[in-house]
Protein backbone atom coordinates (compact mmCIF):
# COMPACT_ATOMS: atom_id res chain seq x y z
CA UNK A 1 0.00 0.00 0.00
CA UNK A 2 1.25 3.08 -0.83
CA UNK A 3 1.74 5.60 1.83
CA UNK A 4 2.95 9.73 1.24
CA UNK A 5 6.00 10.84 2.95
CA UNK A 6 6.79 14.80 3.46
CA UNK A 7 10.63 16.04 4.58
CA UNK A 8 10.79 19.82 5.16
CA UNK A 9 14.81 20.21 4.65
CA UNK A 10 16.81 22.75 6.92
CA UNK A 11 19.97 23.78 6.12
CA UNK A 12 23.30 22.90 4.48
CA UNK A 13 23.64 21.04 1.47
CA UNK A 14 24.23 17.73 3.52
CA UNK A 15 21.14 18.26 4.83
CA UNK A 16 19.54 17.90 1.22
CA UNK A 17 21.57 15.14 0.38
CA UNK A 18 20.59 13.33 3.95
CA UNK A 19 16.93 13.77 3.31
CA UNK A 20 17.28 12.26 -0.59
CA UNK A 21 18.60 9.30 0.96
CA UNK A 22 16.27 9.22 3.89
CA UNK A 23 13.51 8.85 0.62
CA UNK A 24 15.25 6.31 -0.87
CA UNK A 25 15.46 3.96 1.85
CA UNK A 26 11.38 4.62 2.81
CA UNK A 27 10.68 3.92 -0.86
CA UNK A 28 10.87 0.24 -0.56
CA UNK A 29 8.60 0.44 2.36
CA UNK A 30 5.63 2.23 -0.35
CA UNK A 31 6.49 5.93 0.90
CA UNK A 32 6.17 8.15 -1.91
CA UNK A 33 7.02 11.76 -1.74
CA UNK A 34 4.20 14.01 -0.85
CA UNK A 35 4.08 18.13 -2.44
CA UNK A 36 3.56 19.13 1.78
CA UNK A 37 2.67 17.86 5.05
CA UNK A 38 -1.33 18.20 4.72
CA UNK A 39 -1.58 14.88 2.22
CA UNK A 40 1.35 12.62 4.20
CA UNK A 41 1.30 9.50 6.16
CA UNK A 42 5.12 10.34 8.06
CA UNK A 43 6.47 13.92 7.94
CA UNK A 44 10.45 14.42 9.16
CA UNK A 45 11.80 17.65 9.88
CA UNK A 46 15.54 17.09 8.96
CA UNK A 47 16.65 20.08 11.12
CA UNK A 48 20.74 22.30 10.97
CA UNK A 49 21.38 23.48 14.22
CA UNK A 50 24.37 26.16 13.11
CA UNK A 51 22.04 29.42 13.37
CA UNK A 52 20.59 31.13 16.03
CA UNK A 53 16.78 30.03 17.14
CA UNK A 54 17.70 26.80 15.06
CA UNK A 55 15.55 25.00 18.19
CA UNK A 56 12.70 27.70 18.01
CA UNK A 57 12.40 27.15 14.59
CA UNK A 58 11.60 23.12 14.81
CA UNK A 59 9.30 24.04 17.45
CA UNK A 60 7.53 26.67 15.40
CA UNK A 61 7.01 24.37 12.44
CA UNK A 62 6.01 21.28 15.14
CA UNK A 63 2.87 23.77 16.69
CA UNK A 64 1.86 24.14 13.10
CA UNK A 65 1.84 20.18 12.68
CA UNK A 66 0.01 19.24 15.60
CA UNK A 67 -3.37 20.11 14.48
CA UNK A 68 -2.81 18.19 10.86
CA UNK A 69 -1.52 15.23 13.30
CA UNK A 70 -4.59 15.66 15.46
CA UNK A 71 -7.02 15.07 12.70
CA UNK A 72 -4.86 12.38 11.16
CA UNK A 73 -4.61 10.41 14.00
CA UNK A 74 -8.40 10.15 14.35
CA UNK A 75 -8.29 8.14 11.10
CA UNK A 76 -5.21 6.48 9.97
CA UNK A 77 -2.95 8.49 11.65
CA UNK A 78 0.43 10.29 10.89
CA UNK A 79 3.99 10.04 12.35
CA UNK A 80 6.12 12.94 12.82
CA UNK A 81 9.90 12.48 12.97
CA UNK A 82 12.52 14.85 13.81
CA UNK A 83 16.23 14.61 11.74
CA UNK A 84 19.12 16.20 11.86
CA UNK A 85 21.31 18.23 14.06
CA UNK A 86 18.80 19.53 16.37
CA UNK A 87 17.26 16.26 17.00
CA UNK A 88 21.23 15.31 17.76
CA UNK A 89 21.39 18.28 20.35
CA UNK A 90 18.65 17.81 21.93
CA UNK A 91 17.01 14.78 21.43
CA UNK A 92 15.38 14.12 24.55
CA UNK A 93 13.99 17.88 25.13
CA UNK A 94 12.31 17.38 22.09
CA UNK A 95 10.44 14.31 23.20
CA UNK A 96 9.84 15.84 26.37
CA UNK A 97 8.37 19.70 25.02
CA UNK A 98 6.96 18.15 21.50
CA UNK A 99 4.34 15.22 22.92
CA UNK A 100 2.94 14.65 19.08
CA UNK A 101 6.77 14.00 17.60
CA UNK A 102 6.79 9.89 17.62
CA UNK A 103 10.71 9.29 16.32
CA UNK A 104 13.60 11.59 16.98
CA UNK A 105 17.35 10.37 15.26
CA UNK A 106 20.41 11.95 15.03
CA UNK A 107 22.15 12.60 11.20
CA UNK A 108 24.39 9.51 12.19
CA UNK A 109 21.95 7.18 13.22
CA UNK A 110 18.87 8.12 10.17
CA UNK A 111 20.35 4.65 8.37
CA UNK A 112 18.25 2.51 10.72
CA UNK A 113 14.99 4.87 10.27
CA UNK A 114 12.91 1.70 8.79
CA UNK A 115 13.83 0.01 12.34
CA UNK A 116 12.81 2.95 14.22
CA UNK A 117 9.61 3.12 12.17
CA UNK A 118 8.67 -0.27 13.16
CA UNK A 119 9.24 0.27 16.45
CA UNK A 120 6.76 2.81 16.52
CA UNK A 121 4.28 1.11 14.76
CA UNK A 122 4.70 -1.57 17.28
CA UNK A 123 3.98 0.65 20.12
CA UNK A 124 1.31 2.44 18.72
CA UNK A 125 -0.12 -1.15 17.87
CA UNK A 126 -0.02 -2.56 21.26
CA UNK A 127 -1.04 1.00 23.03
CA UNK A 128 1.94 1.51 24.65
CA UNK A 129 2.53 4.62 22.82
CA UNK A 130 2.85 7.47 24.65
CA UNK A 131 3.08 11.41 24.74
CA UNK A 132 6.90 12.45 25.56
CA UNK A 133 7.99 8.04 24.93
CA UNK A 134 8.66 7.66 20.87
CA UNK A 135 11.49 6.53 19.29
CA UNK A 136 14.77 8.34 20.29
CA UNK A 137 18.38 7.38 18.72
CA UNK A 138 20.83 9.89 18.64
CA UNK A 139 24.10 7.55 19.64
CA UNK A 140 26.93 6.99 17.37
CA UNK A 141 26.94 4.21 16.00
CA UNK A 142 29.73 1.77 15.38
CA UNK A 143 29.13 1.38 11.89
CA UNK A 144 29.51 3.66 9.30
CA UNK A 145 26.08 4.69 7.65
CA UNK A 146 26.89 4.80 4.11
CA UNK A 147 27.57 1.05 4.69
CA UNK A 148 23.71 0.86 5.04
CA UNK A 149 22.00 2.61 2.48
CA UNK A 150 20.32 1.50 -0.75
CA UNK A 151 21.37 2.98 -4.15
CA UNK A 152 19.52 5.97 -5.21
CA UNK A 153 16.42 5.49 -6.19
CA UNK A 154 15.58 8.44 -8.54
CA UNK A 155 16.82 10.41 -11.11
CA UNK A 156 18.88 13.54 -9.58
CA UNK A 157 18.32 16.32 -12.10
CA UNK A 158 21.70 17.94 -13.88
CA UNK A 159 23.37 18.51 -11.05
CA UNK A 160 23.77 16.58 -7.84
CA UNK A 161 25.23 16.31 -4.33
CA UNK A 162 27.44 12.99 -3.62
CA UNK A 163 28.45 13.31 0.48
CA UNK A 164 31.86 11.50 0.60
CA UNK A 165 33.21 12.68 4.28
CA UNK A 166 31.80 13.87 7.54
CA UNK A 167 31.83 15.27 11.10
CA UNK A 168 34.74 17.41 11.93
CA UNK A 169 37.95 17.57 14.25
CA UNK A 170 38.46 20.93 14.08
CA UNK A 171 36.34 22.11 17.22
CA UNK A 172 35.73 25.70 16.18
CA UNK A 173 34.85 27.17 19.41
CA UNK A 174 31.63 28.61 18.39
CA UNK A 175 30.89 25.46 16.24
CA UNK A 176 28.10 22.41 17.10
CA UNK A 177 29.06 20.47 14.27
CA UNK A 178 31.94 17.87 15.91
CA UNK A 179 29.00 17.65 18.40
CA UNK A 180 26.20 16.88 16.23
CA UNK A 181 28.04 14.98 13.26
CA UNK A 182 30.68 13.31 15.09
CA UNK A 183 34.44 12.75 14.42
CA UNK A 184 35.70 13.18 10.36
CA UNK A 185 35.00 10.11 8.90
CA UNK A 186 35.72 9.66 4.98
CA UNK A 187 34.13 6.94 2.47
CA UNK A 188 36.38 4.65 0.73
CA UNK A 189 37.19 5.59 -2.89
CA UNK A 190 35.45 2.87 -4.55
CA UNK A 191 32.13 3.47 -2.63
CA UNK A 192 32.19 7.19 -3.76
CA UNK A 193 33.40 6.08 -7.09
CA UNK A 194 30.56 3.74 -7.69
CA UNK A 195 27.93 6.13 -6.53
CA UNK A 196 29.54 9.37 -8.57
CA UNK A 197 28.95 6.39 -11.58
CA UNK A 198 25.51 6.13 -10.67
CA UNK A 199 24.35 9.40 -10.42
CA UNK A 200 26.28 10.02 -13.71
CA UNK A 201 24.92 7.66 -15.54
CA UNK A 202 21.41 8.68 -14.41
CA UNK A 203 21.92 11.72 -15.86
CA UNK A 204 23.73 14.07 -13.53
CA UNK A 205 26.47 16.13 -15.72
CA UNK A 206 27.65 18.11 -12.32
CA UNK A 207 28.46 16.30 -9.15
CA UNK A 208 29.20 18.55 -6.18
CA UNK A 209 31.32 16.67 -3.46
CA UNK A 210 29.78 17.21 0.20
CA UNK A 211 31.85 17.55 3.61
CA UNK A 212 31.97 19.00 6.67
CA UNK A 213 35.21 18.92 6.21
CA UNK A 214 35.53 17.94 2.80
CA UNK A 215 38.89 18.67 1.72
CA UNK A 216 40.39 16.70 4.85
CA UNK A 217 38.93 13.77 2.86
CA UNK A 218 41.04 10.58 3.44
CA UNK A 219 39.08 7.65 1.96
CA UNK A 220 40.34 4.15 1.67
CA UNK A 221 41.93 3.74 -1.81
CA UNK A 222 41.74 0.50 -4.28
CA UNK A 223 44.51 -1.72 -3.60
CA UNK A 224 45.47 0.02 -0.31
CA UNK A 225 46.63 3.19 1.40
CA UNK A 226 44.34 6.30 1.43
CA UNK A 227 43.43 9.18 -1.33
CA UNK A 228 42.95 13.29 -0.54
CA UNK A 229 40.82 15.34 -2.58
CA UNK A 230 43.07 16.05 -4.96
CA UNK A 231 43.75 12.12 -5.92
CA UNK A 232 39.50 11.83 -5.66
CA UNK A 233 39.10 14.77 -8.25
CA UNK A 234 41.32 13.13 -10.85
CA UNK A 235 40.02 10.14 -10.57
CA UNK A 236 36.34 10.99 -11.16
CA UNK A 237 37.14 13.50 -13.52
CA UNK A 238 37.59 10.00 -15.99
CA UNK A 239 33.91 9.75 -15.51
CA UNK A 240 32.26 9.78 -19.14
CA UNK A 241 29.95 12.24 -19.05
CA UNK A 242 30.54 14.25 -15.97
CA UNK A 243 31.01 17.56 -16.85
CA UNK A 244 32.11 19.53 -13.62
CA UNK A 245 33.05 18.63 -10.15
CA UNK A 246 32.40 20.71 -7.38
CA UNK A 247 32.96 20.65 -3.36
CA UNK A 248 32.22 22.16 -0.23
CA UNK A 249 33.07 22.66 2.28
CA UNK A 250 36.60 23.59 2.87
CA UNK A 251 39.12 24.66 5.69
CA UNK A 252 42.21 26.34 4.53
CA UNK A 253 44.29 24.08 6.96
CA UNK A 254 43.59 20.93 5.02
CA UNK A 255 44.73 22.71 1.07
CA UNK A 256 47.29 20.48 0.04
CA UNK A 257 49.42 20.75 -3.17
CA UNK A 258 47.24 17.85 -4.75
CA UNK A 259 44.41 19.93 -4.35
CA UNK A 260 45.77 22.90 -5.62
CA UNK A 261 47.64 21.35 -9.39
CA UNK A 262 44.48 19.39 -9.44
CA UNK A 263 42.57 22.12 -9.52
CA UNK A 264 45.62 23.18 -12.03
CA UNK A 265 45.37 20.14 -14.50
CA UNK A 266 41.25 19.47 -14.57
CA UNK A 267 39.05 21.25 -16.44
CA UNK A 268 36.12 19.51 -14.77
CA UNK A 269 37.11 21.03 -11.29
CA UNK A 270 35.02 24.69 -11.56
CA UNK A 271 37.41 27.29 -10.82
CA UNK A 272 35.43 28.74 -7.70
CA UNK A 273 36.25 27.62 -3.88
CA UNK A 274 34.28 28.34 -0.96
CA UNK A 275 37.15 28.93 1.68
CA UNK A 276 35.70 30.21 5.18
CA UNK A 277 37.75 32.49 6.40
CA UNK A 278 35.10 33.71 9.54
CA UNK A 279 37.82 36.93 10.65
CA UNK A 280 40.36 38.70 9.49
CA UNK A 281 42.09 39.06 13.01
CA UNK A 282 44.59 36.59 13.96
CA UNK A 283 43.51 37.26 17.71
CA UNK A 284 39.76 36.19 16.91
CA UNK A 285 40.94 33.21 14.98
CA UNK A 286 42.78 32.29 17.75
CA UNK A 287 39.76 32.46 19.80
CA UNK A 288 37.60 30.65 17.56
CA UNK A 289 40.48 27.56 17.40
CA UNK A 290 40.48 27.98 13.37
CA UNK A 291 44.04 26.81 13.43
CA UNK A 292 45.08 29.25 10.82
CA UNK A 293 46.44 33.13 10.45
CA UNK A 294 45.32 35.17 8.33
CA UNK A 295 47.93 35.06 6.37
CA UNK A 296 48.22 31.14 5.89
CA UNK A 297 44.88 32.39 4.49
CA UNK A 298 46.31 34.63 1.99
CA UNK A 299 49.00 32.20 1.40
CA UNK A 300 46.18 29.44 0.47
CA UNK A 301 44.46 31.74 -1.86
CA UNK A 302 48.05 33.01 -3.71
CA UNK A 303 48.60 28.85 -3.92
CA UNK A 304 45.41 28.93 -6.10
CA UNK A 305 45.52 31.92 -7.85
CA UNK A 306 49.18 31.14 -9.04
CA UNK A 307 47.99 27.70 -10.20
CA UNK A 308 44.53 28.94 -11.98
CA UNK A 309 44.29 32.71 -12.81
CA UNK A 310 40.73 32.67 -12.86
CA UNK A 311 40.16 31.44 -9.71
CA UNK A 312 37.38 32.96 -7.77
CA UNK A 313 36.09 32.58 -4.54
CA UNK A 314 33.23 32.72 -1.73
CA UNK A 315 33.72 33.33 2.00
CA UNK A 316 31.90 32.88 5.29
CA UNK A 317 32.19 35.69 7.85
CA UNK A 318 31.39 35.79 11.67
CA UNK A 319 31.07 39.81 13.23
CA UNK A 320 30.32 40.30 16.65
CA UNK A 321 32.41 37.29 18.01
CA UNK A 322 33.12 37.66 21.41
CA UNK A 323 35.72 40.24 22.41
CA UNK A 324 36.11 41.10 18.84
CA UNK A 325 37.34 44.83 19.07
CA UNK A 326 36.34 47.84 16.22
CA UNK A 327 39.56 47.87 15.67
CA UNK A 328 39.48 43.50 14.76
CA UNK A 329 36.20 44.27 12.92
CA UNK A 330 37.84 46.51 10.70
CA UNK A 331 40.98 44.09 9.96
CA UNK A 332 38.31 41.78 8.56
CA UNK A 333 36.91 44.36 6.22
CA UNK A 334 40.21 45.36 5.24
CA UNK A 335 40.93 41.48 4.05
CA UNK A 336 38.05 41.22 2.23
CA UNK A 337 39.11 44.43 -0.07
CA UNK A 338 42.98 42.87 -0.20
CA UNK A 339 41.27 39.39 -1.33
CA UNK A 340 38.14 40.23 -3.29
CA UNK A 341 35.16 37.97 -3.07
CA UNK A 342 32.76 36.66 -6.33
CA UNK A 343 30.27 35.32 -3.48
CA UNK A 344 30.24 35.50 0.98
CA UNK A 345 27.85 34.30 3.69
CA UNK A 346 28.00 36.48 6.78
CA UNK A 347 26.48 36.29 10.51
CA UNK A 348 26.45 37.70 13.28
CA UNK A 349 27.65 35.93 16.09
CA UNK A 350 25.21 33.72 17.58
CA UNK A 351 25.60 31.43 21.12
CA UNK A 352 25.10 28.07 20.41
CA UNK A 353 24.60 25.99 23.88
CA UNK A 354 27.57 23.44 24.81
CA UNK A 355 30.25 25.51 22.72
CA UNK A 356 32.89 27.46 24.59
CA UNK A 357 32.32 30.61 22.48
CA UNK A 358 28.96 30.87 24.59
CA UNK A 359 30.33 31.76 27.96
CA UNK A 360 33.16 33.88 26.44
CA UNK A 361 33.06 37.48 27.42
CA UNK A 362 32.57 40.15 26.53
CA UNK A 363 29.44 39.15 23.92
CA UNK A 364 29.33 41.70 21.78
CA UNK A 365 26.06 43.79 22.68
CA UNK A 366 22.86 43.04 19.59
CA UNK A 367 23.27 46.62 17.84
CA UNK A 368 27.10 46.62 17.82
CA UNK A 369 26.61 43.34 15.83
CA UNK A 370 24.02 44.42 13.68
CA UNK A 371 25.88 47.43 12.52
CA UNK A 372 28.98 45.24 11.50
CA UNK A 373 27.03 42.65 9.66
CA UNK A 374 25.40 45.90 7.49
CA UNK A 375 28.66 47.28 6.91
CA UNK A 376 30.28 44.11 5.72
CA UNK A 377 27.13 43.15 4.07
CA UNK A 378 27.44 46.10 1.95
CA UNK A 379 31.12 45.91 1.16
CA UNK A 380 30.73 42.21 0.33
CA UNK A 381 27.56 42.78 -2.02
CA UNK A 382 29.44 45.78 -3.79
CA UNK A 383 32.41 43.35 -4.60
CA UNK A 384 29.45 40.11 -5.69
CA UNK A 385 28.29 42.93 -8.28
CA UNK A 386 31.64 43.99 -9.51
CA UNK A 387 32.81 40.68 -9.80
CA UNK A 388 29.38 39.86 -12.15
CA UNK A 389 30.00 43.39 -13.74
CA UNK A 390 33.80 42.10 -15.22
CA UNK A 391 32.26 38.97 -16.59
CA UNK A 392 29.73 40.73 -18.67
CA UNK A 393 31.31 40.57 -22.42
CA UNK A 394 32.74 37.64 -21.20
CA UNK A 395 31.99 34.03 -23.24
CA UNK A 396 31.81 31.58 -20.27
CA UNK A 397 30.73 27.54 -20.25
CA UNK A 398 27.46 27.69 -18.58
CA UNK A 399 25.41 24.21 -17.56
CA UNK A 400 21.96 24.89 -18.94
CA UNK A 401 19.54 22.91 -15.78
CA UNK A 402 16.55 23.96 -16.52
CA UNK A 403 14.27 25.84 -18.61
CA UNK A 404 13.40 29.26 -17.59
CA UNK A 405 10.18 31.65 -16.60
CA UNK A 406 9.60 32.77 -20.17
CA UNK A 407 9.03 30.56 -23.82
CA UNK A 408 12.43 29.74 -25.36
CA UNK A 409 14.46 30.61 -22.47
CA UNK A 410 16.67 28.22 -20.26
CA UNK A 411 18.62 28.63 -17.21
CA UNK A 412 21.97 27.54 -16.52
CA UNK A 413 25.14 28.34 -13.85
CA UNK A 414 28.53 29.79 -14.83
CA UNK A 415 31.42 28.34 -13.67
CA UNK A 416 31.62 30.52 -10.79
CA UNK A 417 27.35 29.55 -9.90
CA UNK A 418 26.08 32.75 -11.28
CA UNK A 419 22.77 32.07 -12.82
CA UNK A 420 22.75 32.75 -16.64
CA UNK A 421 19.35 33.02 -18.39
CA UNK A 422 19.86 32.54 -22.01
CA UNK A 423 17.36 32.05 -25.28
CA UNK A 424 18.33 28.25 -26.37
CA UNK A 425 16.26 25.04 -27.19
CA UNK A 426 15.14 23.16 -24.94
CA UNK A 427 17.27 20.19 -26.31
CA UNK A 428 20.13 22.25 -24.67
CA UNK A 429 19.31 21.27 -21.44
CA UNK A 430 22.24 19.21 -19.31
CA UNK A 431 24.64 20.39 -21.94
CA UNK A 432 27.13 22.93 -21.53
CA UNK A 433 27.79 25.72 -23.46
CA UNK A 434 29.56 28.43 -24.64
CA UNK A 435 27.16 31.65 -23.62
CA UNK A 436 28.78 35.58 -24.00
CA UNK A 437 27.28 37.52 -20.94
CA UNK A 438 25.80 40.34 -21.66
CA UNK A 439 23.93 42.08 -18.87
CA UNK A 440 23.43 42.29 -14.93
CA UNK A 441 20.40 42.16 -13.95
CA UNK A 442 19.63 42.07 -9.45
CA UNK A 443 18.96 38.47 -9.36
CA UNK A 444 20.65 37.26 -12.30
CA UNK A 445 22.91 37.45 -15.91
CA UNK A 446 21.63 37.51 -19.59
CA UNK A 447 23.51 35.62 -21.85
CA UNK A 448 23.28 34.99 -25.28
CA UNK A 449 24.82 32.14 -27.15
CA UNK A 450 28.00 32.41 -28.20
CA UNK A 451 27.60 29.51 -31.01
CA UNK A 452 25.10 30.71 -33.32
CA UNK A 453 21.92 28.33 -33.38
CA UNK A 454 19.18 28.08 -36.18
CA UNK A 455 16.25 29.89 -35.01
CA UNK A 456 17.59 31.32 -31.78
CA UNK A 457 17.27 34.42 -31.16
CA UNK A 458 20.36 36.75 -29.75
CA UNK A 459 19.37 37.27 -25.81
CA UNK A 460 16.87 36.31 -23.58
CA UNK A 461 15.95 39.90 -22.77
CA UNK A 462 13.21 38.76 -19.45
CA UNK A 463 15.07 37.35 -16.88
CA UNK A 464 14.00 37.46 -13.20
CA UNK A 465 14.29 41.08 -11.95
Amino acid sequence: MSKRLFIKTYGCQMNVYDSGRMADLLAPLGYRLADGPEEADMVILNTCHIREKAAEKVYSELGRLRPLKAARDAGDGMMIAVAGCVAQAEGAEIMRRAPIVDMVFGPQSYHRLPEMIAQATRQRAAGTAAPGRGVLDTDFPAEAKFDFLPEASAAPGVTAFLSIQEGCDKFCTFCVVPYTRGAEYSRPVDAVHAEARRLVAMGARELTLLGQNVNAYHGAAPGGGEWGLGRLARALAELPGLERLRYTTSHPGDVDDALVEAHRDLPQLMPFLHLPVQSGADRVLAAMNRRHSVDDYRRVIDRFRAARPDMAFSSDFIVGFPGETDAEFAATLALVREIGFAQAFSFKYSQRPGTPAAASEPQVPEAVKAARLEALQSLLATQQAAFNQDCVGRVLPVLFEREGRYPGQLVGRSPYLQGVHATAPATMRGTVRKVRLVACRRNSILGELAEPVAGVGAVAEKASA
